[in-house]
């Protein structure tokens, strides 16, 4: 599309992320919620919603969800009404979906967001609430029948909707990084796109630049990676400016994302439909969020990612690149964190984690969590190399490979046993130094002459003749000062 048509516009972007709660059981039953089960095995007269069954409301459930308010920025609604959500649809078994209408548990926060090293800009959250999910319409290839897995139903979600605030793709895709960082962090949902327990529906509209009113919204639906949805989104902004410069007029309506094609297409129309008719549920009781409750699940709140960054940036005073490395996943933020507990060379701590220790974590697709060393050894490791006793590299290969077979060894122990304690004492390595030029009169002859590239050449004898014990530093001073001399 022509720029200069394209900037003739503003897109306007609001997102609707649907997390399900990493419960053990659903919403308002004791079945399992366990992904992967045979299908239709989760399931009991109450998930399928038989003449005679209660529902029971999930606690756990009710605690993630003050969590995620209480992480951006929310009020928490201290008394809650359920709701009925009425539509027919061959994967909600009791025809209608417990949710919250009128009272979600929370309201008027806002995520921080960041665009290439852009300003930081607040995205508005409208509400928070929680309901159960539906099942899984299933469509075999060459099949004309649909089959349905009730697995899923009942289980318990989060729906985060953000306030229409997002201009344009990249910060629609930031929104969703931040908000998979925060549930993450929270361990309330594992954020996988793919299984389907993170899923975002996007509304998109574009307006004349200037213009007071929005455009008409359009629902974007199907989408199951963030770059999808950026994708999505972007199609979908060029579709509707290509219609309002033809003359046409866009339709309210929901379009599914044509992975395949970077397309959307229609699917119903928002006019055509249904009334949801939400009613209070009667079967459940109002849901009162005590202030002795909330304050305990405030004292349960992890470091969240921006308070570990600006920890990081601030007392560790590491480069902002660090920082937002190290805390895209909590678990290696907190390894981070506890090594700096046991050093004061921050940067080489940072180094040692972005290095080494995540090199190590992605060859053999681990978790930091069984990652063989705490935090201490790291902090050994770099003690040695600030104490001249052995040098990066054999820090880095020899001793790091040892201590991960050797776990219950310390660095030291490990760089004794490998015999990697450089040699620092001065007049031992003169000794070494005398050796070497002896052994090379015409290389000396010509540094001498003025090509003094060949001080490397010196080195690398050096160390074979140490066979890698000399401390570099020392050495390349003292071999300085002793060409210097001849």
């Amino acid at each position: 599309m022509d720029k200069n048509i394209f900037d003739k516009y503003q897109p306007i972007i609001g997102l609707e992320v649907h997390a399900q709660l990493l419960t053990e059981s659903k919403a308002f039953t004791a079945d399992t919620t366990e992904y992967g089960s045979l299908p239709n095995t989760n399931i009991s007269a109450i998930t399928l919603g038989h003449p005679g069954t209660l529902p029971r409301m999930n606690k756990k459930a009710v605690d993630y969800a003050i969590k995620m308010g209480l992480a951006t920025n929310c009020e928490i609604t201290r008394r809650n009404i359920f709701a009925r959500k009425n539509y027919f649809y061959p994967d909600l078994p009791k025809g209608y979906q417990i949710t919250q209408d009128k009272t979600p548990i929370c309201t008027q926060g806002h995520v921080a967001i960041q665009v290439s090293n852009g300003p930081e800009k607040k995205v508005g959250i409208t509400r928070i609430h929680m309901e159960e999910d539906a099942g899984k319409s299933m469509h075999l290839a060459g099949e004309t029948e649909t089959l349905v897995d009730f697995n899923r139903a009942g289980v318990p979600l989060i729906e985060i909707v953000s306030e229409p605030e997002m201009v344009n793709s990249e910060e629609a895709y930031a929104y969703l990084v931040e908000i998979k960082k925060l549930v993450r962090y929270l361990d309330i949902c594992d954020g996988n796109m793919e299984e389907g327990s993170l899923r975002c529906d996007a509304n998109v509209s574009v307006m004349l630049k200037g213009a007071k009113q929005f455009g008409t919204k359009v629902e974007v639906k199907n989408m199951n990676s963030f770059r999808n949805v950026q994708r999505a989104i972007d199609h979908e902004i060029e579709r509707q400016i290509a219609l309002l410069e033809a003359g046409e007029i866009i339709e309210s309506e929901t379009r599914g994302f044509d992975a395949n094609t970077g397309t959307t297409s229609g699917q119903r129309s928002k006019e055509t439909m249904n009334d949801y008719r939400y009613f209070p549920e009667p079967d459940l009781t109002p849901l009162v969020i005590s202030e002795e409750w909330l304050n305990q699940i405030k004292a349960e709140m992890p470091s969240l990612p921006h308070e570990l960054y600006a920890r990081f940036t601030q007392k560790y005073g590491l480069p902002e690149y660090d920082a937002n490395v190290l805390t895209d996943t909590k678990e290696i933020a907190e390894y981070l964190d506890a090594l700096c507990q046991s050093t004061t060379n921050y940067k080489a701590a940072s180094n040692w984690v972005m290095g080494p220790v995540k090199s190590y974590l992605n060859e053999l697709a681990l978790p930091i969590a069984e990652f063989p060393l705490k935090p201490e050894q790291i902090a050994e490791l770099i003690a040695l190399v600030d104490e001249n006793k052995v040098n990066y590299s054999a820090a880095s290969r020899n001793i790091f490979s040892y201590l991960i077979q050797n776990p219950d060894r310390t660095a030291l122990a490990a760089a004794e046993n490998l015999n990697l304690i450089q040699e620092s004492d001065d007049d031992a390595l003169q000794s070494f130094i005398d050796q070497v030029l002896q052994n090379n009169p015409k290389k000396v002859a010509e540094y001498k002459a003025g090509k003094t590239s060949l001080v490397g050449m010196f080195m690398g004898e050096i160390m074979k003749l140490t066979k890698g014990k000399a401390d570099p530093k020392a050495t390349n001073k003292l071999l300085q000062e002793k060409l210097k001399a001849i």
